[in-house]
């Protein structure tokens, strides 16, 4: 079972999610938050394996509600899934960094919401490359100046910067290890190794790193 823990301040968005949730076999609605400080309490009390996490909300914001999240002993389990209005919300980028695993559009039809709790609570990044490409690269563009990103590579050896390139491009491991001609187990194993010597949380960090070094444009 998958559990969710809603967090919007419009009560009617709450209330359509938990209507198309409600009705599926695998998951299970623990909470809803109407700021981002009753999400980080209710996410800290609940542990959901996924937070429907708004950008923009009161008392905290959505970014700073998934950062606390993710800098919560016992939390690194839980997922938060940003819901964004895409053309407005550039802080989405900020977002991933902070911690969230990946992002939908507000105006995602239901199947795709479902299937984004399901992708996210299995551990892996909710990042189509169609949006990911236009919004992580317009951001990064301005913050690469900034950036030494040869020198934060320097860790990884030249198959894990490789695959690195491929998770930035939006590759799964299954895909990963087909484009390198590689077990799917070996492509895990390189993709865990650059998480853990990126200090990565989990992959969808690992596409934001992908993106600022440059290895992905």
């Amino acid at each position: 079972m998958i559990t969710v823990l809603i967090a919007d301040d419009q009560e009617l968005v709450r209330a359509g999610f938990r209507m198309l949730l409600d009705v599926e076999e695998d998951i299970e609605v623990v909470g809803e938050a109407a700021d981002g400080a009753e999400a980080v309490a209710m996410a800290r009390s609940q542990r959901p394996d996924v937070v429907l996490m708004d950008i923009r909300m009161p008392v905290v914001d959505g970014i700073e509600a998934t950062r606390q999240i993710a800098q919560t002993p016992g939390l690194e389990d839980v997922r938060v899934l940003i819901l964004t209005t895409y053309d407005t919300d550039a802080h989405v980028f900020d977002a991933l960094e902070a911690g969230a695993s990946g992002f939908l559009l507000k105006d995602s039809g239901p199947a795709e919401l479902l299937q984004g709790i399901r992708v996210v609570a299995a551990g892996d990044a909710l990042l189509a490359p169609r949006i990911t490409r236009r919004l992580i690269s317009h951001v990064t563009a301005a913050r690469n100046a900034q950036r030494t990103g040869q020198e934060r590579l320097n860790v990884l050896t030249a198959r894990e910067k490789e695959i690195l390139a491929l998770v930035g491009r939006g590759l799964s491991n299954e895909e990963i290890a087909t484009e390198l001609v590689l077990s799917p187990a070996t492509a895990r194993t390189h993709v865990s190794r650059a998480m853990t010597k990126l200090g990565a949380r989990d992959r969808a960090q690992l596409v934001v790193i992908a993106y600022q070094t440059g290895l992905v444009s």
